[in-house]
């Protein structure tokens, strides 16, 4: 295959200018600090000597509540928030005016396939105000590369969280010319996959759906044994509530889950079970899941859906709808680059979604089939709200990688849309801050003392609005600041790299549903 014609985005050497407001370091710490600390005059440094920067005259949002804390002073040393209120500057910190702007949680996208190198996802994410993001597959061990640079400081990008490579059943739905996927076909060969994700450095195990039960179950009790979590795609052959059961921390996009609400689920899940595909047929498997789909969003039951999500609840099994994903695939013929962002888009990737559109998903398809889409569209907006209304777990995630999604800027389109089906602004805020944190268990996800200092200052009051989340002023990355004059910098360094040429050391890890060009 010829590389230069696959998704890949261009390298940059340009470097990113940002103001320190602290130590970039993932180990620092410091105390909380009091009042008559931050007036005493005697210490403006931890016991590190890091110097202490305040955010002032700023409105903090608490996620978990939805109240608005007005005129507040956020103190920054080291990584660490060390106080929040109406709080004295202490003498000699770096204070940072901010009357009139809004203080969020540092945003995560939790379903990304980041593209191009290391210039390209990485400052797009954080000029993005996304913090932390969750790599759902690594088929090319660069993602871990960057992870730990990220750790070690000697790279500015957000916290990653990274995947296995994909594990999934025989045959498998990826084609092996575009994405190395780990195939298995028994226990001995689902405990092996584990043991060598794990000896790579993947963070939890990615597994996907093709799997026999099995090879899910032995995978399952494998990952556990080597102190990794599950996440991924329900498997065809494995019911919701088993997978639910079993302890797969999360299941992602809406494919399996709407079946299992069905008054015909016995049905669906046999028609499911009979799709048949050869090696790398992803499209022939999602083509076959239309007609499956379309029975059971027909067939929707108040009362399954009450138990299913009511399991989901009580597990705490997460979902990550990715309704961006799903917006593009279900409308095809109305999905397009967002002319704001498609100058960070490389020509060849814009060419290789265009491609994928054209040819996998617009191709020979029927009125009838059309117009089944549209409305798929619009029940997977009600399943989402059910989802809020059960009060499910749900995370915040855009299968970054899929077309037209472009890195960073897709979790705003994400927030949008869950807002669009029904949940509340605060709702959506929680799905991509609180829970998040909570769901991978960092020390983030709310503005107060002693947590990391991941933070976003916005122009306008996202409560009020979602679309104010886009409104960025500055960025906090474990205490650093990004101010305005860097994060624009850091964009036009992505528009320069993506113009160059494609680099052989550029990454293409695939989306849900394929977005790789045959040569």
């Amino acid at each position: 295959m010829n590389s230069s014609r696959r998704q890949f985005l261009a390298r940059s050497a340009a470097g990113v200018a940002v103001v320190a407001g602290g130590s970039f370091s993932a180990n620092s710490s410091a105390a909380a600090i009091s009042p008559a600390a931050a007036t005493s005059g005697i210490s403006t440094r931890n016991q590190r000597g890091t110097r202490i920067t305040a955010l002032t005259d700023v409105t903090v949002i608490d996620v978990v509540s939805g109240r608005r804390d007005k005129h507040q002073t956020v103190l920054i040393s080291g990584d660490r928030i060390i106080g929040v209120g109406r709080l004295p500057v202490p003498r000699g910190a770096i204070e940072l005016n901010l009357s009139g702007k809004f203080v969020i949680p540092g945003l995560a996208d939790m379903h990304v396939h980041s593209l191009g190198d290391k210039h390209v996802s990485p400052p797009l994410y954080l000029a993005n105000g996304l913090t932390t993001v969750r790599e759902m597959a690594a088929p090319d061990p660069v993602l871990y590369d960057w992870r730990d640079r990220i750790e070690a400081g000697t790279l500015l990008g957000p916290r990653m969280v990274v995947a296995s490579q994909i594990i999934d059943g025989d045959p498998t739905l990826w084609d092996p010319n575009l994405l190395h996927v780990l195939v298995v076909k028994d226990e001995a060969g689902a405990r092996a996959a584990v043991r060598l994700v794990k000896g790579e450095g993947a963070d939890f195990v990615k597994v996907y759906s093709r799997l026999s039960p099995t090879a899910y179950r032995a995978i399952l009790d494998e990952a556990k044994k080597q102190g990794l979590t599950v996440h991924g795609h329900a498997p065809d052959q494995v019911s919701i509530k088993q997978v639910s059961a079993a302890g797969q921390r999360s299941i992602e996009h809406i494919h399996s889950l709407a079946l299992s609400v069905s008054t015909r689920e016995a049905d669906v899940r046999r028609m499911q079970r009979a799709i048949t595909v050869k090696t790398g047929d992803y499209n022939g498997w999602f083509r076959q899941m239309h007609p499956i789909e379309w029975i059971a969003a027909n067939t929707y039951s108040p009362a399954r859906a009450a138990d299913v999500f009511g399991t989901l609840r009580r597990n705490r099994t997460r979902v990550t709808p990715t309704l961006t994903m799903h917006h593009a695939l279900d409308l095809p013929d109305f999905t397009g680059p967002d002319p704001a962002t498609l100058k960070y888009l490389s020509e060849d990737s814009i060419g290789t979604f265009e491609y994928v559109m054209d040819t996998l998903y617009k191709a020979n398809r029927g009125a009838e089939e059309i117009a089944h889409q549209q409305q798929m569209w619009e029940y997977r907006q009600r399943f989402v709200r059910e989802l809020f209304a059960h009060d499910v777990p749900v995370l915040a995630g855009t299968d970054t990688g899929t077309p037209y999604s472009v890195p960073g800027f897709a979790l705003h389109d994400e927030l949008e849309l869950l807002v669009g089906a029904g949940a509340s602004t605060r709702q959506a805020l929680a799905a991509a801050t609180i829970e998040p944190a909570r769901f991978l268990g960092l020390n983030t996800g709310t503005v107060e003392p002693r947590k990391l200092a991941d933070l976003v200052v916005l122009d306008a009051d996202p409560l009020q609005d979602i679309r104010n989340t886009r409104r960025i002023h500055s960025v906090i990355t474990r205490g650093r600041v990004i101010s305005p004059a860097a994060r624009q910098k850091m964009l036009a360094d992505v528009e320069t790299a993506v113009k160059q040429p494609p680099s052989a050391a550029a990454i293409a890890t695939g989306g849900c549903c394929g977005t790789s060009r045959p040569a």
